[in-house]
Parts: structure tokens; sequence; C-alpha cells
């Protein structure tokens, strides 16, 4: 690997030496051929995931094999969990017991109706961002995740702020910026910003 300096969005997690080592594509110089080579990579795990019902969705093997689809042409690590502590998210050690705990919260909430399909798939995105399973594209995994539920359920997917045409969330840009202030604000479990950007 040629060696640039990795640029990041706000909110997003700095990888360590070692994960930047998992890169598989010995041209890559810059961080915009990065960009390139993970948003086609995506578009592939996307295509993958919503080519048929799932029945097997809420399952730490599906997602993590979603993860893997989504960024495993470009990062050795897709589809598997980190094991080194972030900025944010939970111990590495406590990921397989907090994926699990959300597993079992979101199927309760899907047969018992505990909240509107919109919030349940709000929630579940939330929960997801915060564990921060993966080295890195935790949010792009887990707003596909989102997504997957709600197709599953047979509920349109999220919008995620591209109506508000203030630049994508793969950049410094309003939109972002919205976006993670309703992430934080869930922290807090105040949801209503997160429902508000998630079709807006």
């Amino acid at each position: 690997m040629t060696d640039f300096k990795l640029e990041y969005p706000p909110g997003a997690t700095p990888l360590n030496p070692n994960e930047v080592a998992g890169l598989k594509l010995s041209y890559i110089s810059t961080q915009r051929e990065l960009n390139a080579a993970e948003q086609d990579n995506i578009l592939k795990g996307e295509k993958w995931a919503f080519s048929k019902k799932r029945k097997d969705f809420l399952s730490e093997k599906f997602m993590r094999e979603l993860h893997k689809k989504m960024f495993g042409y470009v990062w050795r690590w897709a589809g598997t969990y980190r094991t080194s502590d972030k900025s944010i998210g939970t111990s590495w050690f406590q990921i397989p017991t907090e994926m699990n705990k959300l597993i079992n919260d979101v199927r309760y909430w899907i047969t018992y109706q505990t909240y509107p399909i919109d919030e349940i798939a709000a929630r579940f995105h939330h929960r997801l961002v915060w564990i921060h399973p993966f080295p890195n594209g935790n949010g792009r995994w887990a707003r596909a995740m989102a997504d997957v539920l709600l197709v599953n359920l047979a509920e349109p997917r999220f919008t995620w702020g591209a109506k508000s045409e203030t630049g994508t969330l793969g950049e410094h840009s309003q939109t972002r910026a919205n976006y993670i202030r309703a992430l934080r604000l869930a922290d807090t479990k105040k949801y209503t910003e997160l429902l508000e950007f998630v079709r807006s």
C-alpha cells in the first residue's frame, strides 16, 4: 500500500495501523481511490442484501456476512468483529454479548409491536452504531441493516436525509451533521430527531 493519509468525515472512527494494513488493493494511493473502491463494494453488498426476502436477517451470521459483502473486496477484516477499543462503541470483548442482546430485543419489538416499524428500524440502527462492532464501515453497514429490516417487514427503505439536498452522509455536510446530532440525542434516549432524519 502506498502511504497516504486517510481522511475521515465527522463522527467516523479512525483505523489503527493494523487495521489500515488490512487494505487488499495495492493500487490505492489516495482517499478518492479508496472512497470509490468502497462505494463500488457497498453497492455490490447492498445488491446481494436486497436480492430476496431474508428469513435470517436478525442473526449475527447474516449481519457479519453483509458487512463482508459490503467491504470484503477492499478490507481483509470485513465481517470480523474488531479486537481493539475505539473512541465510540462498546468494549471490543462485549460485542458478541451486545449483538445478541440487540437481536433478542428487536425480535421482541417486532413480535409484540412495541414501537411502530420505523421506530424499531431507527432504534435498531442506533444500537448497531452504538455497539460499533467492526473496525470501520459501521454507519454504512448499520444503515443497510435498518433498510434490510424495513424491506423484510414490507416497508419502504429510509431516505437517510437524501431529500434535504444539503450534502451526503459520506462528506463534511449539513446532512451528516444532522445525522450525527440525531444519533447523539438517541444516546440519551431522545429519538425524535433520528426518526425525522431517516425519512427526510
